[in-house]
């Protein structure tokens, strides 16, 4: 595309080492591209390492689809269970289903009182869910039994327990109804494991003990609060939600983890979309110092113009030249920045802790973010999309500056000089 001659010339215009300001500003031109590429890639990772991370907890132990009732108790729930799999969009498409019992309480223990979330669950189905993506303490999931707990690690921590002390639970649900009122119910139990997902809400606030121990401290009987359905595919919740509310009796509802985040998930995306949107502005600011570096170029070069054009370059000749010099501060810069911002996105745990180091501060708190390390995830595509973006930029960056010195009258020139 271009030939010997137009690649010299257009080099030797980027490399020359008395242009002024004009040198100044392509750098300045060639390190925004830079710093904007890299910038964009790291954000972009973050944000995808935050949809994702904070998806798969989430939606890990809530399940993809969740069945509930009217009459906010399931009691003949093996027997759902057993129809539910009958159904052959659910058999195909779901790889467990997990009956949950699910109430508030206050925990105190040692003087320290908090608020949490007592989930009873079958042990069995509890170490699916988090042996693959959690550290559990203490004793094996395997050996919790009746009338035990299992607290996220956090909030073990700030009752002050350890393995095989006691945490008193308070509830409002099942309390023994008085003269003056309903007394709520209060029983002790001691917690002989922990658990660390890595996500605050689940680590400081959620208390899970057999299914029986649950059902008896809710005093709701032999019934469970709602079922979770988890999925091999997420992607195949309309399916399956479809099916189950044509299969199931009147008064069951059935949610997908999209109705039930629906307002978290929309938010993350939007937040993605905008951080794109303003960080952008950095490298189309770049790409504005390349035109006026261009054209500052091509107002000091206008002799060396004139006479090329006097030796018979074209004028075609003349684009080509400059809009290989300006779009090669774009190439050059987006290369850069897209190494810059892969190895920050890669190493931005350590960088983190490195600076919070540095400054003596929490940069990153768990309990506003809901995570305890800074996720990152690089996706190719939006790498090579962001790079391919600031290389467009700085070649639509060129097009004025070439034109004009493409236009520029030899004769003109050479009469002032």
């Amino acid at each position: 595309m271009f030939t010997k001659l137009e690649r010299k010339i257009a080099f030797r215009y980027l490399g020359a080492r008395r242009r002024g300001f004009g040198s100044v500003v392509s750098w300045v031109s060639l390190i925004g591209i830079m710093l904007g590429v890299a910038t964009l890639i790291v954000v972009m990772s973050v944000m995808g390492g935050f949809h994702d991370t904070l998806l798969a907890r989430i939606v890990g132990m809530n399940g993809h689809v969740v069945v509930y009732h009217q009459d906010g108790a399931i009691a003949d729930y093996d027997f759902l269970i057993s129809k539910m799999r009958e159904n052959r969009v659910v058999n195909r498409a779901v790889t467990s289903i997990v009956p949950i019992v699910e109430g508030q309480v206050m925990a105190s223990a040692n003087g320290n009182n908090t608020g949490a979330m007592v989930r009873g669950i079958r042990m069995g189905d509890l170490l699916a869910k988090v042996d693959s993506g959690a550290r559990i303490y203490g004793r094996d999931l395997r050996d919790i039994r009746d009338g035990q707990l299992v607290a996220g690690a956090t909030l073990a921590r700030t009752l002050g327990v350890h393995i095989g002390d006691a945490v008193s639970l308070v509830s409002a649900n099942g309390g023994t109804p008085t003269a003056f009122g309903t007394m709520p119910r209060i029983m002790s139990y001691p917690v002989m494991s922990s658990f660390f997902m890595g996500m605050y809400e689940y680590d400081s606030g959620y208390i899970f003990m057999p299914l029986e121990t649950a059902q008896k401290y809710l005093n709701t009987g032999d019934a469970v609060t709602h079922i979770d359905l988890f999925l091999g595919d997420p992607d195949d919740t309309n399916a399956v939600r479809d099916a189950l509310i044509s299969a199931l009796p009147d008064g069951y509802v059935v949610r997908d983890w999209r109705d039930l985040n629906r307002g978290f998930v929309g938010a993350l995306q939007v937040e993605t979309n905008v951080m794109f949107l303003i960080l952008m502005l950095i490298v189309i600011v770049a790409a504005f110092n390349i035109v006026s570096s261009l054209v500052m170029l091509v107002k000091d070069k206008s002799r060396d113009i004139a006479v090329l054009r006097t030796f018979g370059v074209s004028r075609r000749s003349m684009m080509r030249i400059f809009i290989l010099s300006g779009t090669s501060i774009g190439v050059i810069g987006a290369t850069l920045g897209t190494l810059l911002g892969i190895v920050v996105a890669i190493y931005i745990e350590p960088i983190r802790k490195f600076f919070q180091w540095v400054t003596g501060r929490d940069l990153f708190p768990s309990e506003l973010y809901y995570l305890s390390e800074l996720p990152s995830k690089l996706v190719p595509t939006t790498v090579i999309g962001i790079a391919l973006v600031a290389v467009a930029l700085a070649f639509l960056a060129t097009i004025y500056p070439a034109w004009r010195a493409a236009n520029t009258d030899p004769v003109e020139v050479l009469r002032n000089e």
